[in-house]
């Protein structure tokens, strides 16, 4: 039985610690690393031994009692969110460890919200508990409370034959058939073991153990509990099904692509379907614990397998049937530019982004022709640090990134039409659009209402194909537009001199010219906070977070600490960790997430920075193309309307 599972937590609660115990108990490894002697063995890239964070989402694997298994160790800071939850979409299990001591923190939510969105079973492991400060009861009392109400300590409730009266009645009060033989028949082993397993498997009991991994207390026992709570149910002999969750160069530059197999089996030298269309030869299956890996001639459902010779494949991909490619939620809210030393050319650093830019898709790496600049995005000024060394260290290159600026998007606050059409001589398409406002933080959708007679379902979809193939400038700063929903309401081709490209150009123009008549909406991220202080310092913070145009629920007093969550713009703030820090002599704590898009609170203010001229974008134009007399002209929006030769719906 293959299994995969991943062990997730906010930073500094003794994540790592605890998978290298793990794979010690399992015999994986023969000496037990710490993060702080710099030698854990998943902690195997310079920076992160050197930064003692987890900053990779690396893996090993090892077999115990008959099975075998594959454990993913995450990031659990969050500049490296994006990277946890491209590995989350390959685990079958989820291991969530919190600490006895500061219990559930920010990023544990993120992560717990992440691994149900995703429909992945959890297991929590209570870490630290020998530690000063440790409060097991509280910090069970936060989880049940933050986090579900299905949690059940089986520390000494379960050793995986024998189980407490207590625990085999809590899980009979959310079985009725349970209950009913509970009544009936009393407690039956084997039936109850069978019910928690399909219970965890189904997202309604969520185990906890508690323990010291620093002091090896209660991992061995947790292993195997997680070995008896387990399994899967995969299919070797079906047809071949996965998905692609990671991208890596290895040493030599060989691009490594990272494997789900999630039904059927592969050998070296088969021929791989992948992403849309794309197919390649195997050359190579490599099998990795940690750094290093071996080559196997197979990998079967179930398997994490890095496959050599998949040139063009992407993070998401589907593998074999799978054709839909995977989405992921986390998106970074700043962007920054790159500095490069004279001597290098921009050309060459770009080809090296492109790379990193395949490893971690959330960069969205790209060259501003107009500012002869490389520009990425980023989660914050840590992974800017990162990013720093691992150029150096893996490319020699030197760079400068700019201060990080906030990625704004834009929207429109009512419906629109727009009207687009393209006709220079021997070229005709044209395009009538109905521009809605979406819900936030939806992104851009297409539909049609065009009947086939007016336009056949090819060209229909293809002026679809065509809207959502790239992202598309708002008027206000040129930002990306998004929370639009775009509908064909007619259009027109001509049987002679329609071409492939007439329908893109038309499409595009009646966006652009519907946009000149909306009123425009200018959005900027926000940050989900939970901010936790002594009493003395609320009356602070709630001040200092209305200043900063944020917005919060009524705090949580609970002995002399008070916690309050709310939202706030990313922009102002993004540096409030360092204030917190200072005024509370670091005893206050804060946990910031993005969450999505809203209102910008400077719109003003915003536009008059960025200074975008929506008449000068070389690659938008809201004019329209009319001909007459064998030779195209141009018409300018607020003109073309009347112009267009289909009637306009009513």
């Amino acid at each position: 039985m293959n299994k995969t599972f991943g062990i997730l937590a906010h930073v500094d609660a003794g994540k790592t610690t605890f998978t290298e115990q793990l794979l010690y108990h399992a015999g994986s490894i023969k000496k037990r690393g710490r993060v702080d002697h710099r030698d854990a063995f998943m902690d195997s890239h310079e920076i992160e031994r050197q930064r003692g964070i987890t900053i990779f989402a690396d893996q090993a694997a090892f077999g115990y009692r008959g099975a075998a298994y594959f454990v993913i160790d995450t990031p659990g800071h969050a500049d490296f969110s994006p990277e946890m939850e491209r590995a989350i979409q390959a685990m079958d299990f989820a291991v969530i460890v919190v600490s006895a001591v500061e219990g559930v923190e920010a990023h544990t939510e993120t992560v717990w919200q992440l691994l149900r969105k995703n429909r992945v079973p959890v297991f929590f492991f209570m870490n630290k508990t020998d530690r000063e400060g440790a409060d097991p009861v509280r910090v069970m009392e936060e989880l049940r409370r933050n986090l579900t109400p299905d949690l059940f300590d089986m520390t000494d409730a379960f050793d995986g034959r024998t189980m407490s009266d207590e625990l085999a009645e809590w899980l009979a009060e959310r079985d009725e058939e349970l209950l009913e033989q509970y009544a009936e028949k009393g407690f039956d082993a084997q039936r109850w073991l069978v019910c928690l397993r399909a219970m965890i498997r189904s997202g309604r009991s969520y185990p906890c153990f508690r323990g010291s991994a620093l002091q090896d207390i209660g991992v061995r026992s947790f292993l195997e509990m997680f070995h008896v709570l387990t399994e899967t149910n995969y299919d070797a002999s079906a047809e071949l099904d996965g998905r692609v969750y990671k991208i890596r160069y290895d040493d030599s530059g060989t691009r490594v692509t990272f494997v789900k197999l999630l039904a059927g089996r592969m050998h070296v030298r088969d021929e791989v379907r992948y992403g849309e269309g794309l197919s390649d030869k195997a050359t190579q299956l490599r099998r990795y614990n940690g750094s290093g890996y071996e080559q196997v001639q197979q990998a079967v459902a179930g398997e994490l397998v890095a496959i050599i010779g998949l040139e063009e494949a992407q993070t998401g991909d589907g593998i074999g049937v799978r054709r839909e490619k995977a989405r992921y939620e986390t998106a970074p809210a700043l962007r920054s530019s790159v500095g490069l030393e004279p001597h290098v050319h921009s050309k060459e650093a770009l080809a090296v982004f492109r790379m990193l830019e395949a490893e971690d898709p959330a960069l969205n790496v790209a060259w501003v022709e107009r500012l002869q600049q490389i520009q990425l995005h980023v989660m914050g000024a840590i992974q800017l640090e990162v990013l720093e060394h691992v150029l150096q260290e893996r490319f020699k290159l030197r760079v400068r990134f700019g201060q990080p600026e906030i990625l704004y998007k834009e929207t429109v606050e009512s419906a629109v039409r727009g009207y687009g059409h393209f006709e220079p001589l021997r070229h005709y398409a044209e395009v009538h659009l109905l521009i809605e406002p979406a819900l936030r933080d939806s992104g851009v959708s297409y539909e049609s209402a065009c009947h086939v007679e007016e336009l056949p379902a090819g060209l229909q979809n293809a002026v679809g194909q065509f809207l959502l193939e790239r992202e598309h400038h708002g008027l206000l700063t040129g930002s990306p537009l998004t929370d639009i929903r775009l509908t064909l309401l007619t259009g027109s081709g001509h049987q002679k001199h329609t071409h492939g490209g007439d329908f893109r150009e038309a499409a595009f123009r009646a966006l652009r010219q519907g946009l000149e008549k909306a009123e425009n909406v200018l959005l900027e991220p926000y940050y989900q906070f939970k901010i936790t202080v002594d009493l003395d310092h609320i009356g602070r913070v709630l001040t200092d977070i209305q200043k900063a145009h944020g917005s919060f629920e009524p705090p949580v007093t609970e002995g002399n600490k008070a916690t309050v969550t709310g939202k706030s713009p990313v922009a102002t703030f993004m540096d409030y960790g360092a204030a917190l820090a200072s005024f509370t002599q670091g005893r206050g704590r804060i946990g910031l997430s993005v969450a999505g898009y809203d209102r910008c609170h400077n719109e003003q203010e915003a536009i008059e920075r960025i200074g975008y001229d929506k008449d000068a974008d070389p690659e938008y134009t809201s004019s329209s193309i009319f001909c007459a007399k064998g030779a195209g002209y141009s018409v300018r929006w607020d003109e073309a309307e009347p112009m267009m030769h289909v009637p306009r719906k009513p």
